[in-house]
C-alpha cells in the first residue's frame, strides 16, 4: 500500500518554510508541494521595491533554485490550483479534477489582490501581488517605458501614475515610481498614508517625506474611469485617461478640490489623469477554494493556537487567523516573517498530531514523538521608502494607545508605542538602525502594562543618545 503524503497547499514562503520543516523534523514519507504559480518559491517583499525599481532580477527573489530543493524529494506541483478539500478524509482535489487523499494537509495559500468594480479589462490598470505583476509594471515604468505601449504617451517619458490605496503596497509603489521619475498621485480613504498600520503621527512623517520627493496626495473615494480605444480603430480594450473621485475628492492636506492636479468633474466628483493606475487596495485571503462547513473561513483560516484548523489541517501564513496565546485574540498577519515562523510551528505540530495518531507505526514513513507547541511570535515588519526604513515589533494596527516620539522631523526619525487594553503591544522605529530596534523588542515580547513598557522605552531611547 502506498503511503499516503503530507501535502503543502502554496509554494511561497510558508509553503517553503512548512516543506523544509517537515523533512527536518523527521517526515520521510511522500511530501507533495503545491503552487498555483508556475514560478520557484521566490520572496514577495522585494517585488514592491527593488525588483519593481529594477534595481533586482528575478531570479535574486527565488527563496531556492532547483538543485537546492531537489534533496527534499518533494513531488512539486507548479502551476496546479487546490479547488477543493474534504477535511474528514484529509483529501485536496486539484484543477484537472485529480483526487490526493493525504496523511496531513498545511494550507500556505496566501492572499489575493483586490480589485474594484469596473477595472477588469480597462488596459493599464494593474494589480501588484505576483512575480508576473511585477513584470508587467516593472515594464510600464523603466525608462519611460517604449513610446506607444500602455500607458506610455507616444513620446515616451515619465507617466501619471495614479496608486489607489495609501497603505504600505501603495507607499512603497509610489516611492519607488517617484524614484523612477513619473509622476505619482496617491489616493486614499483615510487622510494620512498607513494610517491603519502605523497610526496618525507616523503615517504624518511618512506623508511629509512623500510630498518632499513630489507625490500628490489625495483623500477620495474611486468612482469609476475613464479610458480612451486603446488603437486608432476603437477595437480592444479602453487604454484608462482618468481616475474618478465621488464627492470632490481632495488634497490630503488642503486647498480647494480643484487645486493641486485635482480637476472637478462631474456631478460634484474629481478627475484624476491617468497613464497608469496601480490598485493598491489590499487584499483578501485565499480561502474561496475551501468549502467544506468543517472549517471557519471567515477573515482567514481559522486556526487553534497551534495553527490546527481540522485534526490533521493546519494553516500557515497571510491566510491563517489562529489564536494568538499572548493576545487572547485570533490574530492574522500579512508579514513576511511570520510566514516563515508559521510555516516551521504549523509543520511541527503536524508531525507531532500524526505521531500521537499512530505512536506505533513500524513503516519508514514515521515521525520522531514530539509535543504540539502553541504558536506565539513576536510579529515583525517592515517596509522601506525611499532612504526611510519603517521597523515594527508586535502589533500596531487596532491600537487604542499610540505615543509617538519624533526624534528627528527632517530626518523622519520616530519611535511609537502601541497599546490595546492598558498593555503596550507594539513598538515601531522610522530612521533607526536595526541594531537599536532589536533592543526594543523585549519590551512587546509579551504585553506588558503601558506604564512600564513606556519607562522602559524611554529608558531604551535614553541609553542610545535618543531622548525623548
Amino acid at each position: 500500500m502506498t503511503a499516503r503524503p503530507i501535502a503543502v497547499v502554496g509554494a511561497s514562503a510558508a509553503g517553503l518554510a512548512a516543506a523544509e520543516a517537515l523533512r527536518r523534523f523527521g517526515w520521510r514519507g511522500p511530501l507533495t508541494l503545491i503552487g498555483d504559480e508556475p514560478h520557484l518559491p521566490y520572496d514577495r517583499p522585494p517585488l514592491s521595491k527593488q525588483l519593481l525599481h529594477g534595481a533586482w532580477e528575478p531570479e535574486k527573489l527565488l527563496l531556492r533554485t532547483k538543485d537546492q530543493l531537489d534533496p527534499l524529494d518533494l513531488d512539486l506541483r507548479l502551476g496546479t490550483r487546490a479547488t477543493g478539500l474534504d477535511v474528514a478524509t484529509r483529501t485536496l482535489t486539484l484543477d484537472g479534477g485529480e483526487q490526493l487523499a493525504c496523511a496531513g494537509v498545511i494550507i500556505a495559500t496566501g492572499v489575493a489582490a483586490r480589485s474594484l468594480p469596473g477595472a477588469e479589462g480597462i488596459a493599464g490598470v494593474h494589480t501588484l501581488r505576483t512575480l508576473d505583476d511585477a513584470l508587467t509594471l516593472r515594464g510600464l515604468l523603466a525608462n519611460g517605458g517604449t513610446p506607444g505601449s500602455e500607458g506610455v504617451a507616444a513620446g515616451g517619458g515619465a507617466r501619471r501614475l495614479v496608486i489607489v490605496g495609501n497603505g504600505v503596497l501603495g507607499c512603497e509603489a509610489a516611492a519607488v515610481a517617484r524614484e523612477l521619475g513619473h509622476e505619482v498621485t496617491l489616493v486614499g480613504i483615510a487622510e494620512t498614508p498607513m494610517a491603519a498600520a502605523v497610526g496618525a503621527e507616523v503615517g504624518a512623517l511618512l506623508a511629509e517625506e512623500h510630498r518632499a520627493r513630489g507625490v500628490q496626495l489625495r483623500t477620495g473615494v474611486v468612482d469609476g474611469f475613464e479610458t480612451a480605444p486603446a488603437d486608432p480603430a476603437g477595437t480592444g480594450d479602453g487604454q484608462v485617461t482618468a481616475v474618478r473621485l465621488a464627492n470632490g475628492g481632495t488634497p490630503a492636506s488642503a486647498g480647494p478640490p480643484a487645486s493641486e492636479g485635482v480637476a472637478a468633474g462631474g456631478e460634484g466628483g474629481s478627475r484624476l489623469p491617468a497613464d497608469l493606475v496601480l490598485l493598491a487596495i489590499g487584499s483578501r485571503p485565499a480561502v474561496e477554494w475551501l468549502a467544506d462547513p468543517a472549517l471557519d473561513t471567515t477573515d482567514g483560516l481559522r486556526c487553534d493556537a497551534y495553527c490546527a484548523a481540522a485534526p490533521g489541517i493546519y494553516a500557515a501564513g497571510d491566510v491563517a487567523r489562529w489564536d494568538h496565546p499572548h493576545h487572547g485574540r485570533p490574530l492574522r498577519f500579512e508579514h513576511r516573517m511570520n510566514a516563515t515562523e508559521q510555516g516551521m510551528a504549523a509543520a511541527r505540530n503536524l508531525l507531532a498530531e500524526l505521531a500521537a495518531e499512530a505512536p506505533a507505526a513500524a513503516d519508514g514513513d514515521a515521525t520522531p514523538a514530539q509535543e504540539r507547541r502553541p504558536f506565539a511570535p513576536v510579529p515583525y515588519f517592515w517596509s522601506d521608502q525611499y532612504d526611510l526604513k519603517i521597523q515594527a515589533y508586535g502589533l500596531t494596527a487596532g491600537a487604542d494607545r499610540i505615543e509617538t516620539t519624533v526624534l528627528d522631523r527632517a530626518q523622519r526619525r520616530a519611535v511609537a508605542l502601541y497599546g490595546r487594553d492598558g498593555s503596550a503591544v507594539g513598538v515601531l522605529a522610522a530612521g533607526l538602525p536595526p541594531r537599536r530596534l532589536r533592543a526594543l523588542r523585549a519590551i512587546v515580547a509579551t504585553p506588558l502594562p503601558w506604564d512600564e513598557a513606556r519607562d522602559q522605552l524611554r529608558a531604551a531611547l535614553a541609553s542610545g543618545q535618543d531622548t525623548p
